[in-house]
C-alpha cells in the first residue's frame, strides 16, 4: 500500500494548503488609496498682540501670575522691536517696575483699565546690582507694557493715547467707547 492512500485526509489538507498558497501568490496586493492633495500645513496660532498708536503690531508674552509679573523680562539677552511683555493685574494698582537683572534697556508703558496710557518711562537702563532703579507711576495702572527701548518715540506713544490689544483675555477691562461716554 502507498502512504497517501492510508491517510486521505492528509492528502486533502495538503491540497487545500497548496491551493491557498497559490491563490495568495497569484493575487494582487490590496490597493492603497493615494491622495494627490498636499498635506495640510500646520497652523501657527497668532500670539496676543498690542497695536500701537501708529498701527505697529507687537507680539506679546503675557505675565499674569505674581511670579511672572515679578520676573518680567529679567535675564533676557535681547528684546526685538516687534516683541514685548504685558504684565496684568486683577485691579488697578501702583505697581513698581524694578530693573534688577534686566539685561536690555526698556520702554515702560503704564496702562489703565481701558488700555489708555497713564505714564511712560523711556529708556529704562539695565541693572545688574543694587541699587537698581524702580519705577512707580503717579496714577494707578491695571497693566504695564514693556517694550524695547526706543519704541515710545518710534511709535508716537504718549500719555492719553490708547493701545489696542488682540487675543488678551480680560484686557482691556473697559472699552475705549465706555470711557469716552
Amino acid at each position: 500500500m502507498q502512504a497517501n492512500s492510508r491517510h486521505p485526509s492528509r492528502r486533502l489538507a495538503a491540497s487545500f494548503a497548496l491551493a491557498l498558497l497559490l491563490n495568495a501568490a497569484c493575487s494582487q496586493p490590496a490597493q492603497q488609496q493615494v491622495t494627490t492633495e498636499p498635506a495640510p500645513k500646520p497652523t501657527r496660532v497668532a500670539p496676543p498682540q498690542a497695536i500701537l498708536p501708529d498701527g505697529f503690531s507687537v507680539d506679546l508674552e503675557l505675565a499674569t501670575t505674581p511670579e511672572e509679573t515679578t520676573t518680567g523680562l529679567m535675564f533676557r539677552p535681547l528684546l526685538p522691536e516687534d516683541r514685548g511683555m504685558l504684565l496684568l493685574w486683577g485691579e488697578e494698582r501702583f505697581a513698581t517696575i524694578w530693573m534688577m537683572n534686566v539685561l536690555v534697556p526698556l520702554d515702560i508703558v503704564f496702562l489703565d483699565d481701558s488700555g489708555r496710557v497713564v505714564e511712560l518711562v523711556a529708556d529704562a537702563q539695565p541693572c545688574a546690582a543694587e541699587p537698581c532703579p524702580r519705577f512707580t507711576p503717579e496714577i494707578a495702572s491695571r497693566a504695564v507694557l514693556e517694550l524695547a527701548a526706543g519704541a515710545i518715540s518710534a511709535h508716537r506713544i504718549a500719555v492719553g493715547e490708547h493701545i489696542g490689544f488682540e487675543k488678551v483675555e480680560g484686557y482691556p477691562v473697559v472699552t475705549e467707547e465706555a470711557v469716552s461716554d
